[in-house]
């Protein structure tokens, strides 16, 4: 791995690679009923593939859509809904916005493996392949974009009593172990971006930490690809609800592209794009 700094290119599946050597925008498109921000907003197949769009008319450099919520306490869904939900929206997508990529966060090999048929050239991960074995198989033989994201257990459990000797040097370990995991199986490190984890099994101390020192992440060669939107550490800095989270999640942005982060998936995509380009001509 590389250790002077991230790569800038990240490689997706269909040929297709994100040049990461600015901050791009990943638009979330949730088709769920039940996310914490947006649930129920756009959970049928016009509607998602529409915000979609809306997204990335708004400055999206790719869609990164989902049909579970994996908020803390989230129940999981079936794998038979799960495609019902995401499926459509992923070839709708690709056909009203060729050439855009798009990605689906999923931990299950079925989902992954159907929406990279329907067009979707990455597959973003909460699990590191650890709830589904099956997946490892189906991404190193797609060889797709992956998220390798960190969490502590799943998010029915995860914020149950989270604890680290060191949270960053953790997620560090964590990386390096699960970088050569993906490897030996099959998908060139250059399809790998690495994800934090914000939220995912971490107390407000974990996550300002996280944060802080995300420059560290960088020392593994690959772009940081950086969630944070809208959520629960906002409300225990700021005292906000989560409707009123967008502002910090631009602001947390731009100070982020400083610290190395590349990829910022995010709700609100013309704020933080707007953010991003300001922070990138104060430099």
């Amino acid at each position: 791995m590389a250790a002077d700094g991230p790569a800038a290119v990240w490689r997706l599946g269909r040929g297709l690679t994100l040049d990461c050597a600015a901050s791009r925008v990943a638009g979330i498109v949730n088709v769920t009923p039940d996310s914490f921000y947006d649930g129920g907003r756009h959970n049928e197949t016009a509607a998602a593939v529409a915000h979609g769009q809306g997204l990335a008319a708004a400055g999206a450099d790719m869609l990164d859509v989902g049909g579970e919520s994996t908020r803390p306490g989230a129940p999981p869904v079936p794998l038979e809904e799960e495609l019902r939900r995401v499926v459509p929206v992923i070839a709708g997508l690709a056909a009203a916005l060729p050439g855009l990529p798009l990605a689906v966060d999923t931990y299950k090999a079925g989902c992954a493996a159907a929406a990279l048929e329907a067009g979707a050239v990455a597959v973003n991960d909460v699990s590191a392949c650890s709830f589904d074995p099956g997946l490892l198989e189906v991404v190193a033989s797609h060889k797709p974009g992956y998220v390798l994201m960190h969490s502590l257990g799943r998010p029915q459990t995860m914020q149950d009593d989270p604890r680290y000797d060191d949270v960053v040097e953790d997620i560090l370990r964590f990386f390096e172990e699960k970088l050569a995991m993906l490897v030996k199986a099959g998908l060139p490190e250059a399809h790998v971006v690495v994800d934090p984890g914000v939220g995912f099994g971490k107390r407000p101390e974990h996550n300002l930490a996280i944060l802080r020192h995300l420059g560290r992440f960088a020392s593994l060669g690959r772009p940081v690809y950086l969630g944070v939107s809208n959520k629960s550490v906002f409300g225990a800095v700021l005292k906000l609800p989560v409707e009123r989270r967008d502002e910090a999640t631009a602001v947390v942005g731009a100070l982020c592209a400083g610290k190395g982060a590349r990829i910022h998936r995010v709700h609100d995509v013309a704020r933080t794009a707007l953010a991003l380009r300001l922070a990138a001509a104060i430099g």
